[in-house]
């Protein structure tokens, strides 16, 4: 009894210690810190949710658009949530699979980071990002996983917009595309990471990577309420997103189309041609009316990811290499459309505007001949009749005498180049600065270039003239370059009297793009004033409102008198009717249009020439500067003088309805209505 009696003391005691202990904990729980776990059970019922802006879409010069949004419903999947499962997320992506009807190997690749021996696809954005897989989804497809939320943790259907390219492959190397905000860029960009909504997609080329900030706008910020399983129940705070500004460009859609039609033609009539590009600039302004490169490709192979084949095909030299604009990157030899620079250094270099010059078949540059075309002697020209005839000997005399002039192979110090120095004078060997990313210098092979070219390369070929070429199965080819080899390792830091004549008639070394020799002719013709191109005019907000206007910066001054330029430009002016480009123009309405140009045929070592045509219309007061170059395409005024020729017919519709009815580009900017539609 007495034993049963103490077990009941002790159970009393410990149920009365446990009743004490409890007390007090709720006593510290209720009151002490009540407040304090007040305040968390209220944190963790709410979510903030970063609301992503809708991107500006990019316009013509009349408002069409060239970039637009159309609405999607994207299904994304969170990686690291799935990694957190026991099956590493295998689960919800077969259950996925069967939704979406995809296999789940190629769901798990889309997924995936991008990185060293990863082929696409691939995801290569930041690995804390939901990863869209799908935006093709149909509304029963995303209700399946919305009302099933238990079955498909970690994944999510919403509402996005998605990138929309209402003209195909036309001008796509030049609007650009848009790819996943990477890790690096999280952590590197300043305000990217604050605003990270977790779907955010940044500019990777073109105009969508240099006006990335002002199209995307600002995000919004969303405080939802959710249960204790995570599911929303209301929303507690909410701050409407800022969409991203309207770019206006002075891109003509129609011309654009027009160019585009016009190149890709002049490639397949010339049967090896492998790459073109067409540029059309407002002579008077600088503003970019088309640009256009040709393989081109459908930017729509970005949206929603690409795969390995299909990025690989972009880079290709098989398929073109279509990523890359050959309008702005394309490096080639100008040819004679070149010598509109030479003439502007023999008239620095004192030779007579108004004089005589003789034009033989050929002309001896030291101890070596240099022909006219097919060495055909012209005889006795003036410069403008040189230009129109397009005389190549007249030029090698010229820059021959400047370079003995200048010391030849001992030369003084500093040499005066003429040439070369007024090529740069043209905006020649450097970028033109237009807002492009990744535009191409170009190159004048001076001197000071050939010394740098050796020192570069004298290793190697001095290595080649002790080896040769056992790899060139042409006996007569590996000679020639044993021999080539052995005089670089010797003397290829001196610039040769060859050198000096190659470079006057824009052949051996030079290099330019399509579009500075585009802003050469555009100052020649105009004003005399060298200006950096652009293609952005203006962003506005989504209702009309002007943010800010686009000016075209003058960055030089041509060195020739008004009179030099007119000489010149009229000279050019008879090309197209009376000159090298005479058979491309025949029939073409001059009495409407006169249209001036040069023609270029380039010559480059085993494969066929380059076909260029540089042009202006109308030539007593030109408005438009168009150049056409076609990679072996040819001879210019083959290939790239008709592709000009239909350029100027879409124009000024002599074969069908015109581009610009008035013969002119935009001279303002369209009017947005509020709605964000164009006024019409």
């Amino acid at each position: 009894m007495n034993m049963m009696r103490t077990r009941l003391v002790v159970l009393n005691v410990l149920v009365v210690t446990l009743l004490a202990a409890l007390a007090v904990r709720l006593w510290q729980v209720q009151v002490v810190r009540g407040r304090e776990f007040v305040s968390a059970a209220a944190e963790t019922r709410t979510r903030g949710v970063i609301v992503p802006p809708v991107r500006g879409q990019i316009l013509d010069a009349s408002g069409q658009p060239l970039v637009r949004n159309r609405t999607a419903l994207v299904v994304s999947v969170d990686r690291t949530a799935l990694t957190r499962m026991k099956d590493g997320g295998h689960e919800v992506l077969a259950k996925l699979g069967v939704v979406l009807s995809k296999p789940v190997k190629q769901l798990e690749k889309r997924i995936r980071s991008c990185g060293p021996g990863v082929t696409r696809p691939c995801w290569p954005g930041s690995p804390y990002q939901p990863i869209p897989i799908d935006d093709r989804v149909t509304t029963r497809e995303a209700l399946q996983i919305l009302e099933r939320q238990e079955e498909f943790p970690g994944v999510t259907a919403e509402v996005q917009a998605v990138r929309e390219y209402p003209h195909g492959t036309s001008g796509a190397q030049m609007v650009g595309y848009l790819q996943p905000v990477t890790q690096e860029e999280l952590e590197k960009r300043d305000g990217l990471k604050a605003g990270f909504s977790g779907v955010d997609l940044v500019g990777r080329d073109g105009l969508e990577s240099v006006y990335d900030e002002a199209l995307r706008g600002k995000p919004g910020l969303r405080r939802v309420q959710v249960d204790r399983l995570g599911k929303p129940i209301g929303v507690e705070q909410q701050v409407a997103p800022i969409s991203g500004d309207t770019l206006i460009t002075s891109i003509d859609s129609r011309v654009q189309n027009v160019v585009e039609k016009a190149i890709n033609g002049a490639m397949k009539k010339a049967p090896k041609a492998d790459g073109a590009a067409g540029v059309v600039l407002d002579a008077r302004t600088g503003r970019v009316v088309a640009l256009a490169s040709a393989p081109g490709y459908d930017p729509t192979i970005w949206t929603g990811g690409i795969s390995e084949r299909e990025y690989q095909t972009l880079l290709s030299d098989k398929a073109g290499k279509p990523l890359v604009s050959r309008a702005i990157k394309g490096q080639f030899a100008p040819g004679s459309t070149f010598k509109v620079s030479s003439v502007a250094a023999m008239l620095r270099s004192g030779y007579p505007l108004n004089g005589t010059y003789g034009c033989p078949g050929s002309f001896m540059v030291g101890d070596r001949p240099f022909n006219n075309f097919r060495g055909i002697g012209l005889g006795t020209l003036t410069l403008h009749t040189a230009l129109v005839r397009s005389c190549d000997t007249i030029f090698y005399k010229s820059s021959y005498e400047q370079w003995l002039k200048d010391g030849g192979l001992h030369p003084k110090q500093p040499p005066k180049e003429r040439f070369s120095n007024m090529a740069r004078s043209f905006g020649f060997g450097r970028p033109t600065g237009i807002d492009l990313p990744g535009e191409s210098a170009g190159r004048i092979p001076d001197r000071t270039w050939k010394k740098d070219m050796w020192a570069a390369t004298s290793a190697d070929n001095c290595r080649r003239a002790r080896t040769g070429y056992p790899e060139v199965s042409s006996s007569s080819r590996a000679a020639f370059l044993k021999r080539l080899a052995y005089e670089n390792c010797v003397e290829g830091y001196l610039q040769r009297p060859g050198d000096a004549a190659n470079f006057s008639i824009g052949q051996g070394d030079v290099l330019v793009t399509p579009l500075q020799l585009a802003r050469a002719y555009a100052a020649l013709v105009s004003d005399g004033k060298l200006r950096s191109p652009r293609l952005a005019w203006a962003t506005v907000r989504p209702d009309g409102t002007l943010v800010k206007k686009i000016d075209v910066p003058v960055v030089g001054k041509l060195p020739i008198s008004e009179k030099e330029r007119l000489y010149i430009k009229n000279a050019l002016s008879q090309v197209a009717s009376d000159g090298t480009a005479a058979g491309a123009f025949a029939g073409f309405p001059m009495d409407k249009v006169r249209v001036g140009g040069k023609t270029g045929t380039a010559e480059v070592w085993g494969k066929e020439d380059t076909s260029w045509f540089a042009s202006f219309a109308p030539t007593a007061n030109p408005r438009f500067v168009v150049v056409v170059m076609v990679s072996q395409g040819g001879m210019g005024g083959s290939t790239a003088a008709p592709a000009v020729r239909e350029i100027y017919e879409g124009i000024y519709g002599f074969k069908g309805p015109a581009a610009l009815p008035d013969g002119r580009p935009a001279a303002k900017l369209p009017l947005i209505a509020r709605d964000g539609t164009v006024a019409r």
